[in-house]
């Protein structure tokens, strides 16, 4: 009687190994295999609200002067982090929402500290989106007579 010689598992690898490797992989897919890595997907996403709050102690120009000098705009938001909305609301500071996925919180933080310090206060807010369900429970009363 004959036997099936059949495969191990950590043989199958090294085979499927050594036969990808092999192939080079075109710069555009590790491109897009790195976009679609930094790029949030509903699972992964959080948003982030933060508060700038400026020192309203020194003039303009010169909060602008030095955010320029820790290049701030060169390194906030981080490549690839969705800005939500980036307002102002006066007497506060301006009020950035930001979208990514959570592996990239950190990057957020220190691209802050790094560069905003000094010319802002900064605070941070988990934040989620309410719009819709908002909006349905202001419909759903209306209704109501």
């Amino acid at each position: 009687m004959r036997t099936k010689k059949v495969l191990s598992p950590l043989c199958m690898v090294l085979v499927l190994a050594a036969t990808t490797a092999a192939a080079p992989v075109p710069v555009e897919a590790q491109v897009r295999r790195a976009a679609v890595a930094n790029t949030a997907t509903p699972s992964d996403a959080v948003m982030l609200t933060v508060h700038l709050h400026h020192d309203q102690s020194r003039p303009l120009g010169e909060l602008r002067e030095q955010l320029d000098q820790q290049g701030f705009y060169k390194a906030f938001p981080p490549e690839g982090v969705e800005v939500v909305s980036w307002t102002v609301a006066m007497g506060i500071g301006q009020v950035v929402v930001l979208r990514l996925p959570a592996s990239r919180l950190a990057e957020v933080n220190l691209a802050l500290e790094n560069t905003a310090w000094g010319a802002y206060r900064t605070a941070f807010f988990p934040t989620y989106d309410l719009k819709d369900a908002a909006r349905a429970r202001v419909m759903e009363a209306r209704a109501v007579k």
